[in-house]
């Protein structure tokens, strides 16, 4: 038993850990794996600090991009209302020009119609006295053809104008 070297590796082992006892390792050891306990877990304990903080933050975002959505819905609203209202109100101007100018148009019209009759009825004045000239002048003679001439065109051109 003495000699077989598993029994040595044995007592080796006794005596080391007996040393280490004595030595305050097993404090030590015991100490610094707190110590690594202690830290792993202030890191964890960030971690978690930190992963809530940026849910916050993503909730936040969130919030911030659905109103900045519904803000740009809103605009787009806004905008298509005021072009609608614009597109009427542009189309009763135009239409209000277009009654303007019809208006306009057929006042020039019939301003040129009573034009046109008048001038009809003055060269139809002026060519019935002068066929009345012509045929008095030929058929009477003297002063009473004169007369009757001078008097005649007066009255012609009296009614006709």
């Amino acid at each position: 038993m003495f000699f077989d070297p598993e029994t040595w590796v044995a007592i080796a082992f006794v005596i080391l850990m007996v040393v280490f006892g004595y030595l305050g390792v097993f404090k030590k050891a015991m100490t610094a794996l707190d110590h690594r306990a202690d830290r792993i877990k202030a890191e964890l304990d960030d971690a978690t600090r930190l992963k809530q903080e940026a849910a916050k933050v993503l909730a936040d975002y969130k919030a911030r991009t659905a109103s900045a959505e519904r803000e740009a819905a809103d605009i787009i609203a806004n905008a298509k209302s005021e072009a609608e209202r614009i597109a009427i109100e542009a189309k009763a101007k135009v239409e209000d020009f277009v009654a303007r100018r019809t208006k306009t148009a057929e006042g020039k019209i019939a301003l040129a119609e009573a034009q046109a009759v008048a001038d009809v009825r003055a060269a139809a004045a002026e060519a019935a006295v002068q066929a009345a000239s012509t045929i008095l002048s030929q058929s009477v003679r003297g002063q009473v053809a004169d007369d009757l001439l001078a008097k005649g065109i007066t009255e012609v051109r009296q009614k006709l104008n």
